[in-house]
């Protein structure tokens, strides 16, 4: 697409009129568990804040296409209700503070202890990793949020390493058109 007319900030990602699909990368036992359970069980640590990404190429930049280390090596997509994900984002915060945003700094860290999620826009990458001059969005869940998302939000939790190995593997052979091809097709 025309990488120029799009928002600089907007969620772009798979989705249906009833589901959105985030990504997160994973150690094999907590991916495991996840796909045989399709939500997020032990090993997984609620307790943890955890993050999710709408676009699979930030996924595959911020894994090194899942061989970045041990605890990324899986990549999973996770299907979630788009009324959950919705709901989500109202309860978020931006992760850090902009001045810009006509919040008072005493009203964004109000904020930020008071919302469980934190939500920041990262440079999106292409299909090489390259930086694209617009944002992408991640989330990051903690507390009542780990809880809806685990227990409420997911739909499905496929793991889908292999693509994202095949993908790499067709970049390696500088076969990008092939490569894009396998991709979801974000909006």
């Amino acid at each position: 697409g025309d990488y120029f007319a799009m928002e600089y900030r907007c969620v772009r990602a798979l989705f249906t009129e009833d589901t959105i699909t985030v990504y997160q990368a994973y150690k094999d036992a907590i991916a495991d568990a996840a796909i045989c359970a399709q939500t997020f069980v032990e090993p997984f640590k609620r307790t943890r804040m955890t993050w999710i990404k709408p676009s699979l190429c930030w996924m595959m930049y911020r894994s090194g296409f899942a061989q970045k280390d041990a605890n990324q090596r899986r990549i999973l997509a996770i299907e979630l209700k788009r009324s959950s994900f919705e709901n989500l984002l109202r309860q978020s915060c931006l992760s850090h503070y902009v001045a810009e945003d006509g919040v008072s700094k005493e009203e964004w860290q109000t904020r930020l202890r008071d919302f469980p999620v934190r939500v920041q826009w990262d440079p999106e990458r292409s299909i090489t990793l390259d930086v694209l001059p617009y944002r992408s969005l991640q989330m990051g869940l903690t507390g009542p949020a780990v809880d809806e998302y685990c227990d409420e939000a997911i739909v499905s939790i496929r793991d889908v390493t292999p693509l994202v190995l095949e993908v790499k593997a067709l970049l390696d052979q500088k076969k990008i058109d092939a490569a894009k091809a396998l991709l979801p097709q974000e909006e």
